[in-house]
């Protein structure tokens, strides 16, 4: 059985695929990603996937490489992480009341053959007044985001709906990415130890 590494120095990346109970090893890829924004969201994700997953890959050949990249779009504008106050201020009024995209590229390879695959979540946030958005960035969650919000943390108080996969929006969309998984001959179910109660 091939090893799996985890391109991406994400906790929350490590903390869904530890999920699967598979073993793993964590190698961030070093590559400075280069953005095609000429590219629709999805295939962007996925390219950015892909570059992360051939950085890792070109140093570790004889195993299974998985990348991933996550980005926020809101009426086909590209959401990153905002750089101070004022722009995530600026990103959660854009989204207040409004329903955004995530999209999650995924890049699967080894020496045979490789996946890509992206995933797309819409979020509907509730309408935010400036008391809710201080009180959020008093959090300090927004300033390693996307979007400026974790829905996995305090960021879920925002969210009054979503239509996809949640895990997508926390930066791996787990369930399809241990189907492909299954692929390149691991098995997520064999990895539970049975027990007779």
């Amino acid at each position: 059985m091939k090893h799996l590494i985890l391109a991406s120095s994400s906790p929350r990346r490590s903390e869904l695929l530890s999920l699967t109970l598979l073993p793993f090893e964590t190698y961030p890829s070093t590559l400075e990603e280069k953005m095609d924004l000429t590219l629709s969201p999805s295939q962007l994700v996925e390219s950015l996937a892909e570059q992360k997953a051939a950085d890792v890959f070109q140093s570790h050949p004889d195993h299974v490489i998985l990348g991933a990249d996550t980005i926020v779009s809101f009426q086909n504008n590209r959401l990153g992480k905002p750089k101070n106050r004022e722009e995530a201020v600026q990103m959660l009024n854009l989204l207040s009341g409004q329903t955004h995209e995530v999209y999650t590229g995924v890049c699967i390879m080894d020496e045979n053959k490789k996946q890509l695959f992206s995933v797309k979540t819409s979020v509907t946030f509730y309408t935010l007044d400036e008391e809710t958005i201080s009180w959020y960035i008093g959090t300090n969650e927004p300033f390693d985001k996307a979007g400026s919000y974790g829905i996995q943390g305090s960021g879920s108080l925002l969210v009054e709906k979503l239509d996809g996969d949640y895990f997508n929006v926390v930066g791996l969309p787990i369930s399809k990415v241990v189907r492909v998984l299954q692929e390149f001959g691991f098995s997520f179910t064999g990895s539970v130890t049975k027990t007779d109660k």
